[in-house]
């Protein structure tokens, strides 16, 4: 998922970088817009919502998937939230229509889950793994390598679902099968995927290759990909894992949301708890994610879903063994470039502390810190334009010097017209001469 920033919409009115959890939203002294810095983007789409021009959009790789679909040798990775989005449209119409628009099989994205979830439940018997946080979720595997690196070391070894899927889409139809992902929260550029698509981009991919998921037939034109669950939930848990929670000796906490990330980082990293399995989520699952529509409406997309969850099948559903390696490792984020100190403290300067002697901090330039914008100015990344403090003060030294005259020191005529007219006022209220 990439995003991009319409020129024409936005107002630079600092809402989304007053969202962005890791600083990726600049805006620099001389420009009229926001500007997205792609190295430091987690793409977790809170600022879509969050800006009031709709000036943000969230595109995928649409252009390769239309060749992929084109050339009718690929595999398409269907989300099951793919329901809400569409909604009238069934699942069967769904799947048609993918088959229509050029793809050789569609899979509902349950293998992923299953796969995943088998190696969860390995990790989750074998108690001398001590604290392991949930990796499934690729908005928290980027904030945890990019911000907080003390956490990776316990990160599970187990990929993203999407990746194990594409594995073993691979291993079935071959090495060489392109595989084209649509999802809400689907990873950035991996190996494993060649083409990752938003439900938006592959609505587009359907008007290019004139297909209307409405108007396919009521029932599978195909024999179907397995839809199915055995043992996972949706997001690539176990369900017995779920079901057990904290109970026979195991311990699970359950997280929701990156504001969650520095309580963990202090816990595991500096004060040694071990916490047992940390189930966190960057939002309330894939339909809770912002790319999925307005939060008050998250209940009404889980009924859809759930409206067309087949029954659970009594019997696995992939091989276990898993045929496919379903490990991964996850590297630590680049280092951020650093500003100079020099710099950093002469806008802390000139930004000055409160009445009480302590840094403004008052988030309204869009930073957690007066200390975190002044690193962002002094790259060039934000402008004391932002700064509330700043500005209060200038206006105060304009207003100043607008009402004396900077040579003699004396009122300027515009003061003393505007003091007379205040006496003359005053006088005809009062009945004094």
């Amino acid at each position: 998922m990439h995003l991009e920033i319409d020129p024409a919409r936005c107002v630079a009115c600092l809402a989304c970088i007053r969202v962005c959890p890791t600083d990726a939203i600049a805006l620099p002294p001389e420009a009229r817009v926001v500007e997205v810095l792609e190295e430091h983007c987690i793409r977790c789409g809170e600022c879509l919502p969050a800006c009031p021009h709709d000036a943000i959009m969230a595109t995928g790789e649409v252009e390769r998937a239309v060749a992929i679909a084109e050339a009718g040798t690929g595999v398409l990775i269907l989300a099951p939230e793919a329901i809400a989005h569409f909604a009238p449209a069934t699942p069967e119409q769904m799947v048609n229509a993918c088959y229509a628009a050029g793809f050789r099989h569609v899979s509902r994205g349950v293998v992923g889950d299953e796969l995943v979830a088998q190696e969860y439940l390995t990790l989750w018997e074998d108690s001398d793994w001590g604290t392991l946080i949930r990796s499934t979720d690729p908005v928290v595997v980027g904030a945890i390598t990019a911000h907080h690196p003390e956490l990776v070391p316990y990160l599970a070894p187990v990929t993203y679902p999407s990746a194990a899927e594409a594995r073993f889409l691979r291993y079935v139809h071959g090495a060489g099968t392109p595989v084209v992902y649509a999802g809400l929260s689907g990873p950035g550029r991996i190996n494993e995927l060649d083409a990752v698509l938003t439900f938006a981009d592959l609505e587009q991919l359907f008007a290019l290759r004139e297909v209307r998921p409405e108007q396919m037939p009521q029932t599978h034109s195909r024999v179907p990909a397995e839809a199915r669950r055995h043992a996972s939930v949706a997001g690539g848990l176990p369900l017995e894992m779920v079901v057990s929670g904290s109970s026979a000796g195991r311990r699970l906490l359950t997280m929701r949301g990156l504001e969650s990330l520095p309580a963990l980082a202090r816990a595991v990293g500096h004060d040694r708890i071990d916490l047992g399995f940390v189930d966190i989520l960057s939002s309330p699952g894939a339909l809770g994610h912002p790319l999925a529509g307005p939060k008050s409406e998250l209940y009404r997309r889980r009924a859809l879903v759930q409206q067309y969850e087949p029954p659970r099948s009594r019997t696995p559903v992939v091989p276990d063994p898993s045929p496919v390696d379903v490990c991964a490792v996850f590297p630590f984020g680049t280092a951020r470039e650093q500003a100079e100190p020099q710099a950093v403290r002469a806008i802390l300067e000139a930004i000055g502390t409160g009445p009480n002697g302590r840094p403004w901090d008052c988030t309204a330039c869009g930073y957690a810190t007066c200390h975190r914008f002044a690193q962002a100015a002094a790259l060039g990344r934000a402008s004391l334009k932002q700064c509330v403090p700043w500005l209060a003060r200038r206006a105060d030294d304009a207003s100043r010097d607008a009402s004396t005259d900077a040579l003699t020191g004396l009122a300027s005529y515009r003061t003393l017209q505007q003091r007379l007219s205040h006496e003359m006022e005053r006088s005809k209220r009062s009945g004094e001469a």
